[in-house]
């Protein structure tokens, strides 16, 4: 990078940090100020909150790199989202501001019993800690490739910053903090949208940039076609998705943690519904600009592996394949960018050549990404961890396309983002091992005290999300990699709260047993490969409310039997 993008992207980073940290001084109510920021928080914050914690690094580093190999299909992973909002905002939100909950799972033990609320919790704390370890790898990928480091220090560093103010601030800072950030965040990815499609060739406008991407199967943002293990089209959408937003927004800590700080019920309810308003047209552009950037390369040069790192080491050790195969990938690279070009003018002309274009349009686009898949298996088996380049596609495009002074700005953002979701997770993470776990067992002496095991509780979960994050590499793109992982556990902690808001006569033997069967059953079906993990939340979900209806059903039949 250059010196100009140097400053401005330390400047940005120390900027916020000394904003944390300002605006996160001072817990003189204990618990209640460090985890719930004295409930003062409006709802413009409680909004931009959950939508910082929610859209992570890794949406902007891997979100545009997903639609650039995958296409646009993965937005309808959103679909069900606006209708988990309305549900939450009728059942979940007065439940939890009429009981004054540090945490949702406090709910479970009023409702049910300890042991049930000391399960879900965990659950929580399992999914949400390894996630949060995934989300501390992405940015970590961007001071590697900036400074050629080693991404497991770079890992350490990465996590070892974002600890200072969460560990300082609590709740307060986080709220703050993400505020600035996002706004930051959707000015310039509104800015790198601009500069995709100023910077292709003359006589390639926007609309003739959407007809490439149409064709080259980038576009498809509604699949229809049915299919169980398919991971994204309008049913796993629609209907998994409603279930792992109903979980995530009403069962996650990390999301309820954000909207039960506000001033009112009023307040969190405005903010959340915005967010289900909002999410839906932010993740369609941020896919879009992916899209795009694919477009781009079709027009300019582009390497056969964007994770330039392995590949330079690829380079260095088999100097004499890398040529043959650069060589041969440029000439194809060359005919697609004729063929690319004829495509538009055909089309402008209305010429009958268009389909036969088209048909070779797309074979040279089919070899060319033949050879891409072999190189990256490649690489990923000799000389990198990470199994494909879709986390490293953005991330190039950026550092090599774009003016002096926005690189830094836009890996400082990108950054902001993992900063703002994983401080947040940080928090929610404390409030639940705190809450949930160690108080569990008793009060603390005193709100000192409160603050005191607060702060070495977010210590020790950010050490042990730097540990996960050294094994993130093996995952692949890392935005499906965070969603899976969620959908493991989200189906069954949202099924123990179904069982408890609906199933008035359920206890918590019956919802206990029925949450280690369902999730025992989910993993099983993961492992198996049975469907796509989308439909994990819904049969998690639907595991443990048929098992603790059964259950009811029949214990109430034998003890109608005893009695007569």
């Amino acid at each position: 990078m250059s010196t100009l993008d140097w400053v401005v992207l330390l400047i940005t980073l120390a900027a916020m940090i000394a904003y944390g940290l300002y605006k996160g001084r001072g817990h003189h109510s204990g618990a209640h100020s460090y985890l719930l920021a004295d409930k003062q928080m409006p709802w413009y914050i409680v909004l931009l909150g959950i939508m910082a914690t929610q859209a992570s690094a890794i949406t902007f580093l891997s979100a545009p790199g997903q639609a650039y190999t995958d296409g646009m299909r993965f937005v309808q992973y959103y679909f069900g989202l606006p209708i988990a909002m309305v549900v939450i905002c009728i059942t979940f939100i007065p439940i939890f501001h009429h009981l004054k909950v540090f945490t949702a799972y406090q709910y479970l033990e009023e409702r049910f019993d300890k042991k049930t609320r000391l399960f879900t919790s965990l659950l929580f704390l399992l999914s949400r800690g390894l996630s949060t370890g995934v989300s501390i790898y992405a940015p970590a990928i961007i001071l590697s490739s900036m400074l050629g480091w080693n991404i497991y220090l770079t890992n350490v560093i990465m996590g070892g910053l974002l600890i200072i103010y969460t560990y300082t601030g609590g709740a307060k800072a986080v709220a703050h903090t993400q505020k600035l950030q996002f706004l930051i965040i959707l000015a310039s990815m509104g800015i790198a949208g601009y500069l995709v499609v100023h910077q292709l060739p003359g006589g390639v406008s926007f609309g003739d940039a959407l007809y490439i991407a149409g064709k080259s199967g980038k576009l498809n943002v509604i699949t229809t076609e049915f299919d169980w293990k398919d991971k994204y089209n309008i049913w796993s959408g629609v209907i998994g998705g409603f279930f792992l937003a109903l979980s995530y927004f009403g069962t996650d800590q990390s999301q309820v943690g954000r909207y039960i700080t506000g001033k009112s019920m009023k307040e969190s309810r405005l903010g959340l519904l915005l967010n289900g308003i909002v999410k839906i047209p932010m993740q369609f552009m941020i896919l879009l600009i992916g899209a795009l950037v694919f477009v781009f390369y079709m027009f300019n040069s582009s390497p056969l592996s964007f994770n330039t790192a392995a590949y330079d080491a690829y380079k260095r050790s088999e100097p004499q394949n890398v040529v043959a195969v650069e060589s041969a990938y440029g000439q194809l690279h060359e005919e697609l960018r004729a063929q690319a070009q004829n495509v538009i003018q055909y089309k402008k002309d209305n010429n009958t050549q268009l389909p036969a274009a088209l048909s070779e349009f797309a074979e040279t686009r089919r070899q060319m990404q033949t050879m891409r898949d072999s190189i990256s298996a490649h690489i990923a088996k000799n000389y990198s961890p990470d199994k494909n380049d879709t986390n490293y596609i953005f991330l190039y495009f950026v550092k090599n396309s774009l003016p002096k002074g926005i690189v830094g700005l836009l890996f400082a953002v990108i950054i902001l983002a993992s900063w703002g979701s994983i401080s947040a997770a940080l928090n929610s993470l404390t409030a639940s091992s705190l809450m949930d776990v160690q108080m569990m067992r008793g009060q603390l002496p005193d709100s000192k005290e409160e603050v005191r095991h607060g702060k070495m509780h977010t210590l020790a979960w950010g050490i042990f999300c730097i540990c996960v994050a050294m094994f993130a590499a093996k995952l692949g793109s890392l935005i499906e990699a965070v969603n899976i992982l969620g959908s493991l556990f989200y189906g069954t902690i949202l099924g123990i709260f179904l069982v408890a808001f609906y199933v008035k006569r359920a206890n918590g033997n019956i919802v206990f047993t029925a949450a280690i069967i369902a999730e025992l059953s989910v993993i099983l079906i993961y492992i198996l490969n049975i469907v796509s993990f989308l439909w994990l939340n819904v049969i998690g979900a639907l595991l443990v409310v048929g098992i603790s209806l059964v259950a009811y059903l029949k214990k109430n039949e034998l003890g109608t039997d005893t009695n007569s």
